[in-house]
């Protein structure tokens, strides 16, 4: 151990019986890291918009079938409140990093939440294992993340392997209804997620027989994607495979109609698809297109606090939960039910609790079985489901148990 492991050692000892005694003043500190700046600000917005929403259904009492809810506050630990205390990384894997050492050590932050890009959690989280501080990555969906052996890191939603294998499981149901889908065309950006993506999208065509018409990875944040629409409409794929955030869907969606391209379909790895940004300057290009999702408002017609919950963001947001949103509130809801059950602000008393975290999914907002994490601090049991956008709004399209509608197929047909 160097001497700059050895003194970090020693501060989160010391931070660590800080927060400890956290629950005194009757207020949990929990960091929340997201982007409130730069390309993706409004998906940090819509995140203050979710976790606040949260902490109201922990602080307060409500008629909701959710752990937490129907207390004011967190029952053991006296009634105590969770504050959130919100710092912006700016897309910036350096800043996360920075921003999470500040968050522990000067606002001794008891757990951080985070943090959109999968490149952020991924230097946040280990800056989180060095302090014994628990990481809940809210909406980071690279495979990678829970696979790096840390003891602090959870997630309860679903990662892209998941969305993947979904979405392939749905090609694979639509053929047999007699579909023609032969081919899939990659369009992944050059950072984790679309790494990622990308590699577990190539690996389920060969092992499932579709051949890969396209293969492009691109620099996040380009000035032009014009040769790479050239490439996707040369090859014209039954289906594109887009994983892209904000500002790279807008402008892939925005050339190719400049190009006179229209996609046969498109099955996204949602970030950028389903960011209201997106569908606010590009929402007429999108008509027809599908997205992975953790979330569906459909649910609501089955469990009640789906709808009050919605209600109660809505209210906050002036639109309704997506799939980000949903998985950003349902982060909160699912710490403050460990710091409840732990009835401590301890670091791994907290952690412990965590891995004890076994939620039937009727109480929580999510159409998942449950919420369980494996030894990586992965909920196996977070099943995703695929949303169309038509007529202004999504629709849940898959799997048949939570559809809601057929699936228009070919989105421009």
């Amino acid at each position: 151990m160097n001497r700059r492991e050895v003194l970090l050692s020693g501060v989160a000892l010391s931070l660590a019986g800080t927060r400890a005694f956290a629950q005194a003043g009757k207020e949990i500190l929990i960091g929340c890291i997201w982007p409130l700046t730069g390309p993706t600000a409004q998906i940090g917005a819509d995140a203050r918009h979710a976790l606040e929403t949260a902490v109201d259904i922990v602080n307060n009492s409500h008629d909701l079938d959710l752990p937490t809810a129907k207390n004011a506050g967190l029952a053991g630990l006296g009634g105590a409140k969770i504050k959130l205390v919100f710092a912006d990384h700016q897309g910036d894997p350096q800043k996360g990093r920075a921003e999470a050492e500040r968050l522990i050590t000067q606002d001794k932050v008891v757990a951080i939440c985070g943090a959109f890009h999968s490149s952020v959690s991924a230097t946040v989280s280990a800056s989180c294992e060095r302090y014994g501080v628990p990481y809940i990555a809210a909406d980071s969906s690279s495979p990678s993340l829970h696979r790096r052996g840390l003891k602090f890191f959870f997630r309860p939603a679903a990662h892209d392997e998941m969305f993947s294998l979904a979405m392939f499981e749905f090609m694979d149901a639509l053929k047999k209804k007699g579909k023609k889908i032969d081919t899939v065309g990659l369009f992944f950006e050059d950072t984790i997620f679309g790494t990622d993506s990308s590699n577990v999208q190539r690996k389920l065509a060969q092992d499932r027989g579709y051949k890969v018409a396209v293969d492009i990875k691109y620099r996040a944040s380009s000035p032009s994607l014009t040769a790479e629409v050239q490439q996707i409409k040369s090859a014209n794929p039954a289906v594109l495979l887009p994983s892209s955030y904000t500002t790279d869907t807008i402008l892939l969606m925005k050339t190719m109609d400049e190009l006179g391209y229209k996609p046969n379909n498109i099955l996204a790895q949602a970030a950028g698809f389903s960011d209201k940004a997106t569908f606010d300057a590009v929402g007429d290009k999108l008509n027809g297109m599908i997205s992975r999702a953790s979330f569906s408002l459909d649910l609501a017609a089955k469990r009640p606090s789906v709808g009050k919950v919605n209600d109660m963001f809505k209210a906050r947001a002036n639109r309704d939960l997506n799939d980000n949103t949903s998985r950003q509130l349902t982060c909160i809801l699912v710490l403050a039910d460990a710091i409840d059950r732990a009835k401590s602000t301890d670091g791994e008393k907290i952690r412990a609790a965590l891995a004890a975290t076994d939620t039937p999914g009727e109480k929580t907002i999510m159409p998942w079985k449950r919420i369980k994490f494996t030894p990586e601090g992965q909920n196996d049991d977070a099943d995703p489901v695929l949303l169309q956008y038509l007529g202004g709004k999504f629709v849940t399209v898959y799997p048949a148990q939570a559809a809601i509608a057929e699936p228009k197929w070919p989105m421009n047909g």
